[in-house]
């Protein structure tokens, strides 16, 4: 295996972990916020499930949730401004759960991390046609934040896209 080979693995890896990091994150945050019911979808329905990656209940509504968990800031140190969001899936999967879908954004930075959630039917252009990704910027209109740079205390070194 050649070095670039290597450093892809490494890079596949590292981002694996960080979104591992940021279900957990989600998980916690959901409790925090009355969620009941929670289910990870790719633990019980089948791994690499479409779209969503939990499922949960609050006050007798279902929600199907997509978790994107990123560093807040990009390799050349500017704000990560915009998470992707594959919608192809959601219809389908709203169905087959009987939920709404949902997500929920995660910015990590060596220090803190915050939290939006947000309906993706929301997710539109001022013409109406759906959004390919989340919005991230400064003064993001969508969803609501529920957590902003709450200190976490863990080694981020691993998790980092600085190095």
């Amino acid at each position: 295996m050649d070095e670039r080979e290597v450093d892809s693995k490494k890079e596949a890896m590292r981002k694996k972990a960080l979104g591992e990091l940021g279900e957990l994150v989600a998980l916690k945050t959901l409790v925090d916020n009355g969620f009941e019911k929670i289910t990870h979808l790719n633990d019980t329905k089948r791994r690499n499930y479409p779209f969503a990656d939990l499922l949960a209940e609050k006050d007798g509504k279902k929600y199907a949730i997509s978790v994107k968990a990123r560093n807040k800031l990009q390799k050349n140190g500017t704000l990560n401004n915009r998470y992707n969001l594959k919608q192809t899936h959601v219809s389908a999967v709203e169905a087959e759960l009987d939920a709404e879908a949902f997500w929920m954004a995660i910015p990590f930075d060596n220090n803190s991390y915050s939290v939006r959630f947000g309906s993706v039917a929301e997710l539109k252009d001022a013409s109406g046609k759906p959004l390919s990704g989340i919005p991230m910027g400064e003064e993001c209109a969508y969803g609501k934040e529920w957590v902003k740079d709450k200190p976490h205390y863990f080694d981020f070194s691993y998790f980092t896209n600085m190095n």
